[in-house]
């Protein structure tokens, strides 16, 4: 045990027992670790490390513990504690060494409280961290198997370049990612996503924008708005009513006519231009533009919306094509005789980019619901400059809808069946309208890169993950 945790030969006021009040001894064994441990420490008015030390050699009998010393003294209880071979000591590289069975508690308790890149040595105020090759050696294997996964878990929250796989259900994989770029990864498990925010893969999007898109996506709140412009609340019974056409007398399931301008209950009697007995009273300018701004909001986020859906619905479909795709490649190279055609990977790279490209382009519609609305960007662009910017990134949608549609129709074939001259004209559209699709893709984020978020000046990260041709980054695998 070491010199200096065990030192007591100097200090005579650690002897502050009562040797009169032998009545203590005889109260029952106290019950549990901590309260032996707080009995002997205040007792002799020693550390937490050299209290446990004597109680492991007194196997955990305070009683005994008392009685010897009691009878030898303290120097004499002290060297017992400490009189080990040396093979049931180890000490670290700090100098401090202690005995197997008090390392093994200290490890054990530091490794349950979730403890594993920063174990301490036990000696009193020293830092240094403990071996880690001691700590696995001392401890049970089901410990030793805890505290590598949590020397893991450390190791993975501490390094920018390795995350653990945000897929559901949890792959397990803690992948490295090789370029610094903050840009997106796909695991060894097929997920992608962004090594930023790991949301799912969302370029063209920044993160701010996707988190926003998502969130707006999944509030209630744009039902409420859509029931706020398109009904009116019966004065009568309070459900919604929605009108599509005639006139602005409208009759609630309930009975009640009220007006659909003012939302004010009345009779019956009306002509198309009036309702008799009702007047709605003074034009209130400032509910009938807001109500118009609300509008015009949600008719805008509807559109955007429905394009979203629609792209992300067709990459869905594209997902599967990739593998139908696959399997027909299979087919030919196995069939053919032609060996222009004992590879197919122009088919396989084509489906891939296919997918590839429309979820970009799904991806492009929540980033210009952003770009060209207020909510991020309202004073960084004059309504003409927004206009004019918008026009242009909207021709350069149009023309990726175009190539990927040509060549979705190009792969949605059963070339399964076709004869080598059908192969080579296939072979020879898909890598055309394939560099065709790279190209404008290329143009779309050199655009949003150089265009549009290089031009704003809100302070805020507006990052994308950068486009490559040969696809998402493939994350590396990090092994424990």
């Amino acid at each position: 045990m070491d010199d200096d945790y065990m030192s007591y030969q100097e200090e005579e006021d650690y002897d502050c027992f009562d040797h009169n009040q032998e009545d203590y001894y005889e109260e029952p064994e106290l019950q549990g670790v901590s309260s032996k441990n707080s009995t002997v420490m205040e007792s002799l008015s020693v550390k937490e490390s050299q209290a446990r030390t004597l109680l492991i050699h007194h196997q955990w009998n305070v009683d005994n513990l008392f009685a010897v010393y009691i009878e030898r003294g303290r120097d004499s209880l002290f060297k017992s504690a400490d009189d080990l071979p040396s093979q049931a000591m180890t000490g670290m590289e700090c100098g401090h060494s202690f005995c197997n069975d008090c390392w093994k508690e200290h490890f054990t308790i530091k490794i349950n409280e979730g403890q594993s890149k920063r174990i301490a040595c036990m000696a009193h105020k020293c830092n240094a961290i403990c071996d880690v090759d001691v700590v696995r050696t001392l401890v049970c294997a089901e410990l030793a198997e805890k505290f590598d996964r949590f020397l893991v878990e450390s190791y993975v929250e501490d390094n920018k370049l390795v995350k653990w796989c945000p897929s559901t259900p949890h792959c397990g994989n803690a992948i490295r990612k090789v370029l610094d770029d903050g840009g997106e990864v796909e695991c060894s498990c097929g997920h992608q996503f962004c090594f930023n925010c790991l949301g799912e893969s969302h370029s063209p999007c920044s993160c701010l924008m996707w988190k926003l898109w998502t969130k707006k996506c999944e509030d209630e709140s744009e039902s409420v708005t859509w029931l706020t412009i398109h009904t009116r609340m019966c004065p009568k019974c309070s459900k919604p009513v929605h009108k599509t056409v005639g006139c602005n007398l409208v009759t609630c399931i309930c009975g009640q006519y009220f007006c659909w301008l003012c939302g004010g209950a009345t009779g019956s009697a009306h002509t198309w231009t009036s309702i008799s007995g009702h007047d709605c009273g003074r034009y209130k300018e400032d509910k009938v533009r807001q109500t118009e701004r609300a509008k015009r909001d949600s008719d805008r986020y509807a559109h955007y919306l429905h394009q979203f859906k629609s792209h992300t619905d067709s990459s869905k479909q594209e997902d599967e094509l990739r593998k139908i795709v696959r399997e027909k490649a299979a087919l030919v190279t196995l069939k053919t005789k032609d060996s222009a055609f004992k590879t197919m990977d122009w088919a396989i790279n084509g489906a891939d980019l296919l997918f590839r490209s429309r979820k970009i382009l799904s991806k492009s519609y929540p980033f210009a619901f952003y770009m060209f609305g207020e909510e991020l960007f309202k004073d960084e662009m004059s309504d003409e400059d927004r206009e004019i910017k918008k026009n242009l990134f909207e021709n350069q949608q149009q023309q990726l809808t175009g190539n990927i549609e040509t060549l979705s129709e190009i792969l949605n074939v059963s070339f399964d069946e076709y004869s080598s001259d059908e192969l080579k004209k296939m072979r020879g559209e898909t890598r055309d309208i394939g560099l065709v699709v790279n190209k404008v893709c290329k143009l779309m984020y050199e655009c949003i890169e150089n265009d549009l978020l290089g031009t704003t000046q809100d302070g805020i990260n507006h990052s994308i993950s950068p486009y490559r041709s040969e696809g998402i980054e493939k994350a590396v695998e990090f092994l424990c």
